[in-house]
């Protein structure tokens, strides 16, 4: 069995690493000190189970799971944590176990028989709820799995089935609809278009053409979105503070 190991505290990873080592049979092919890493390393890696913590920078390991469930093949999760008030949400985002530490070493055995039971493809077809509010978009570019922080996005785009993603690195596609991350997002971005959602942090003001069209200007950037005549009540009194 394949396994990526994931928590913020090294000592703890060093102790999961040495219960694997006296277990046998398995293979830890890398270790992760946060969420993103672990989902980004999971696509290249491609682990069968992926053992996770759940309070991490970055990224949570709920948030994680819920990413990880879309890969293909998907990976078994287990989460080891220090406390036991996550066991419900944990059940909810797919996990096959859920071990509180300090973690036994018989307790460990009988999840990783588990975890045999569980293909990817098996997980990857389960229905999971999304967490509360991401903090990160998942994207594929040329084969590669790309996380984008939720905070660093300037406006998204609708763009036939995709939705566009412009953020302070560049821009990706996902396969999302603009309706549910404006629903997901609702405190962070503002319509202004029925194909376009901007973040409100990044909105500096309006400007109006001689031809009496309206657009919108963004902080530290040169770029203007048009805003359409049924938005634009909504964005004045947003810009002004109404």
């Amino acid at each position: 069995m394949k396994v990526l190991i994931v928590d913020d505290e090294p000592p703890a990873r060093a102790r999961m690493a040495s219960l694997l080592a006296d277990l046998g049979g398995v293979e830890v092919l890398g270790e992760a000190g946060d969420g993103r890493t672990a989902v980004e390393l999971s696509a290249q890696l491609a682990p069968d189970l992926v053992l996770l913590d759940i309070s991490m920078p970055l990224m949570t390991g709920l948030e994680a799971a819920h990413h990880l469930a879309t890969l293909d093949p998907a990976p078994a999760v287990i989460f080891c944590t220090a406390y036991d008030e996550h066991a419900l949400a944990a059940f909810e985002a797919n996990a096959v176990d859920y071990l509180v530490k300090p973690i036994r070493l018989e307790r460990l055995q009988a999840a990783l028989a588990r975890a045999q039971r569980y293909s990817g493809p098996t997980l990857a077809k389960l229905q999971t709820s999304a967490p509360a509010q991401r903090t990160h978009l998942c994207a594929r570019m040329r084969g590669n799995l790309v996380m984008v922080a939720v905070a660093d996005i300037d406006y998204l785009i609708a763009d036939d089935k995709y939705v566009r993603v412009h953020h302070a690195r560049g821009e990706v596609l996902i396969e999302e609809s603009l309706k549910t991350l404006e629903a997901e997002f609702e405190q962070r971005f503002v319509r202004i278009h029925r194909n376009c959602l901007v973040a409100k942090n990044r909105v500096t003001g309006l400007s109006r053409t001689s031809d009496e069209r309206i657009f919108v200007r963004l902080a530290n950037s040169d770029e203007q979105l048009e805003v359409s005549r049924r938005n634009l009540p909504a964005l004045r009194k947003f810009v002004k503070g109404g």
